[in-house]
Order: C-alpha cells, then sequence, then structure tokens
C-alpha cells in the first residue's frame, strides 16, 4: 500500500492504517531502533511508541513521506529512551559509533550561543547532503541517519564494506572541509 493511502487511512480514524504501516515499515524501523538501543525490546517499545505517536498526530499533521516523518518520530523514541538510561551503554551500538565518527566534523552545543550555530548547521547539512552524488548521500544517510553498520549498507547497496568504509571517510573529510569553509567549525 502507497504512503498516501495509508495516511488516508490514518485520517480517518482506520485501525488497519496502524497494520498497513506495520507491514511496511517494521522491518526498517526495527533495524533503526535496534541500532541505535542495542535491545530488542527497546526497540519494539519504541517501534509500538512511534506507531502511537502517529495514530495521535495524523491529523492533524499530514506528512508528505509517512517513511521519513516515522523514522524521525522512532529516532526521537529511541533517543529519549538512551537519555532515560542516562546512556550507561558506552562502547556498545552502532548509534555511539557513528557519532564517534562524526566527533572531528560536529561540534556540540555546549554553551547557549551555541544553539545559533546549531540551526546554522543544520541549514549546512541540508547543503552538503543536497550536493553529494545520490549513491554517497544514501551511504552517508543510512549511516549516519539510520544508524546502519557498514555491512548493512553493503548488504543494501551491493558494494563492499571496505568501498562502504572508503566513502564514509571521504564524504566525512569533505564534510568537514565544508563545514570551516561556512564557519561552523
Amino acid at each position: 500500500m502507497e504512503d498516501a493511502e495509508i495516511i488516508r487511512l490514518y485520517q480517518a480514524r482506520s485501525e488497519q492504517a496502524v497494520q498497513e504501516t506495520k507491514r511496511k515499515y517494521e522491518s526498517l524501523c526495527m533495524t533503526v531502533a535496534f541500532n541505535m538501543l542495542d535491545s530488542r525490546e527497546d526497540a519494539e517499545e519504541c517501534f509500538d511508541d512511534a506507531l502511537m505517536s502517529l495514530w495521535r498526530t495524523i491529523p492533524p499533521a499530514e506528512p508528505e513521506s509517512l517513511g521519513a516523518y516515522l523514522i524521525t518520530v522512532l529516532r526521537n523514541a529511541a533517543r529519549d529512551r538512551l537519555s532515560y538510561q542516562q546512556a550507561k551503554r558506552r562502547g556498545g551500538g552502532e548509534l555511539h559509533l557513528a557519532i564517534e565518527e562524526l566527533g572531528e566534523c560536529l561540534t556540540a552545543p555546549e554553551h547557549p550561543e551555541r544553539i545559533l550555530d546549531s540551526l546554522l548547521l543544520r541549514d549546512a547539512l541540508g547543503r552538503f547532503l543536497a550536493a553529494l552524488k545520490p549513491l554517497h548521500r544514501v551511504i552517508f544517510l543510512n549511516r549516519y541517519w539510520l544508524c546502519l553498520s557498514a555491512k548493512e549498507i553493503s548488504a543494501e547497496t551491493g558494494y563492499s564494506v571496505a568501498r562502504i568504509n572508503m566513502s564514509l571517510m571521504r564524504t566525512r573529510k569533505k564534510l568537514k572541509a565544508f563545514l570551516e569553509q561556512e564557519g561552523l567549525l
């Protein structure tokens, strides 16, 4: 079923919307949540929370892409769960590794004046991603937005793990240079 049809089901308050969303997106959502949380049970709870959030927010929200909207809601739920668990999981899971890889490119807003920088950073990242070749953008987003491992990205794209890692390394270097040019580093 297409996203627009599923959104219409949500708007009509049909419980079939939840079933169709599960059928279409459960596998992707579970992978993303598991990679962030490193726990199947926590991933399932976050997915259920995300589905409940969709039910509560559609309508009035009318997302252009149900998948993107769902992943955003799911990531927020997983991030909240990580905060709740006080991030004891140092050294485990793909989220920690992905953040560590980007550490030299991104600075954390430790001071109130850095909030403006974070807004500028968001806009700059959008421009940077738009300028990437589609394959490199997919690899980058799979790693740093969906928190997939290089092995998982390799299986999805058909490229070797070595090629995925090389692409990520080069893209991080380009990102760092871009952010320095923008005056954000």
